[in-house]
């Protein structure tokens, strides 16, 4: 005789029930709980499809990889769409706003944002949302994205750009 694996009881024929997503061998009062696997050849050639019987093997085999190519693909164009954020994304903040002369207090005001934030950005705490690296950039006149190629864009906005070094680029702390 076979255990129900939800209450325990011994059952001469258990029958197996998904509840919850879990495949379970049952008695039949705890049977009513779930709905019932087929254990038959159709399911055991594919129990990825077993849940999806009600609407046709081949519309639900179709859909279902359908679907996960289409979720795939769109989790990959999520993430394709994703700025990548420059690691020093906090020092250039506070060197910007340094550089213009503001208080993290204006900063904010300007950007309609709490100056918590900005003093949480400058301290690399936080990461900014899309929009605020946006208001970031505009505001501040710097490249927070690391596809862009900041570096590049510095370059070509130099009038003399061309006989420039390094050493002409380089801001020194002493």
């Amino acid at each position: 005789m076979a255990q129900c694996e939800m209450c325990g009881a011994e059952t001469p024929s258990p029958k197996t029930v998904k509840i919850e997503g879990a495949e379970l061998e049952v008695c039949d009062d705890c049977a009513e709980l779930g709905t019932e696997v087929q254990t038959q050849d159709a399911s055991s050639t594919s129990t990825k499809y077993s849940t999806s019987s009600s609407s046709g093997s081949d519309s639900s085999s179709s859909t279902t990889s359908g679907g996960s190519s289409g979720g795939g693909g769109s989790r990959r164009d999520m993430f394709d769409e994703m700025d990548t954020l420059v690691d020093d994304y906090d020092q250039r903040i506070r060197e910007a706003r340094e550089s213009g002369g503001q208080s993290q207090e204006e900063l904010a005001k300007d950007l309609n944002e709490k100056a918590s934030l900005i003093r949480k950005l400058e301290h690399g705490d936080v990461l900014p949302s899309d929009e605020v690296q946006r208001k970031l950039e505009h505001a501040l006149g710097i490249e927070l994205d690391a596809d862009g190629d900041a570096g590049e864009g510095d370059w070509e906005s130099g009038d003399a750009s061309e006989g420039l070094t390094l050493g002409d680029m380089v801001k020194r702390k002493d």
